[in-house]
């Protein structure tokens, strides 16, 4: 029986009690950085599988299958959930006020066990042709992302390819969307705190008018962007979160703003930072407020290699077969597997998880709902990729 065949049939076996464990982690989310349960139901099937393992510090671990010698390959999932309200209606929805899976990562986590399942049993049989590494990330919702602390800790030393996938809503379950090059966006968080002189709404020209200094920030900072960037860095400064004052006849001392910056553009990515500081330093100041300007950089665009998207490729056709196989396009979602890629050739596909003819959803909605038949074909296509 060839390998690609032998791993398919090990995951169909295992398919139900994959569901189970999706459901299980969809109705316990954990933020990042406090994955702890869900570290340790990855380490109970590790532990049942036989699979050595290592828990980084913290959350999260990585593990092995395969001959001690020859090359390396990894599989990442991240483990991370939101903080949005569960607003489906699914048994299994989020028990946790105010937390939910509505990115699919408990989908992601299911697919890479599915893998690791199937990957386990043929190495039983016969030795796997490389040496596969399951990396289990902390931390990917949140900015510069858990995989710099995963990568400082070793997970990509000896590796020769990494691969990922990432729940698509607008792709149908059982397509798999793959792009080489960049396949999502820079994404870098801003937070600006105003300062100056408040006082009396009747008396304006006493006080330094914060609230329309705020104001002014607001609406000038995407608009000169957009003319101090090349147009095709495609960047995009969007505020999430605005609050300054109490009373409507008080002008306010204190404001502050929050949002973030996205671009598809690596090279105007570098430059960003500096740009954008200089440019709330000359919106306010005919104001005479004073901005303190927290700038967190993200992450860079996830960068497909050709060769590494080509095998991506091969595996979905083996794996689903070739009509599952679907162009993408290049979003602004930032992700933090970009760092992986960075570091070593790689390449990350759209898992699709809309249910034929059935509604699109969106990520980071709390209303998100999957096809489970995607963990399957998210484990196939993984386990196929480790091994071509």
């Amino acid at each position: 029986m060839r390998l690609a065949e032998s791993l398919t049939r090990s995951i169909e076996v295992v398919t139900p009690d994959l569901i189970e464990l999706r459901r299980d982690l969809h109705a316990f989310p954990e933020l990042s950085w406090h994955e702890e349960r869900t570290t340790d139901v990855v380490a109970s099937w590790m532990d049942k599988l036989g699979i050595p393992y290592e828990r980084f510090d913290g959350t999260g671990l990585m593990a092995e299958v395969g001959p001690d010698e020859g090359p390396i390959v990894a599989l990442r999932a991240d483990l991370d959930a939101l903080p949005v309200e569960d607003t489906s209606q699914d048994p299994w929805k989020s028990s946790v006020p105010g937390v939910s899976h509505s990115c699919g990562h408990d989908v992601h986590v299911a697919s890479l066990l599915g893998a690791g399942v199937a990957l386990s049993e043929a190495n039983a049989i016969q030795p796997l042709p490389v040496r596969v590494r399951l990396i289990f990330q902390p931390a990917e919702e949140i900015m510069p992302g858990g995989a710099l602390k995963v990568l400082a800790a070793g997970a990509l030393k000896g590796v020769s390819r990494v691969f990922a996938l990432h729940c698509d809503p607008s792709l149908d379950v059982g397509q798999v969307g793959l792009r080489e090059g960049p396949i999502t966006g820079a994404s870098d968080r801003i937070h600006v705190v105003l300062s100056g002189r408040g006082g009396h709404t009747s008396r304006p020209h006493l006080t330094e008018d914060l609230t329309y200094a705020l104001g002014s920030l607001v609406t000038q900072l995407p608009a000169v962007l957009s003319r101090r960037f090349d147009p095709r860095a495609g960047a995009s400064m969007v505020w999430g979160s605005i609050h300054s004052g109490n009373a409507s006849n008080v002008i306010p001392s204190t404001g502050e703003l929050s949002g973030t910056l996205r671009m598809l553009d690596a090279a105007a990515w570098h430059q960003a930072e500096h740009l954008v500081r200089g440019l709330i330093s000359d919106i306010i100041e005919p104001f005479g407020v004073s901005a303190d300007v927290t700038y967190v950089r993200g992450v860079p665009p996830v960068v497909n290699d050709f060769r590494a998207t080509e095998v991506l490729r091969q595996a979905v056709t083996e794996a689903v077969g070739p009509s599952a196989v679907a162009t993408t396009t290049q979003s602004l979602g930032g992700e933090d597997f970009a760092w992986y890629v960075e570091a070593v050739p790689g390449a990350m596909g759209r898992l699709g998880t809309r249910t034929p003819d059935g509604p699109t959803y969106d990520l980071h909605q709390g209303n998100l709902r999957v096809d489970e038949r995607a963990i399957a074909i998210g484990a196939k296509v993984l386990a196929c990729a480790a091994v071509t």
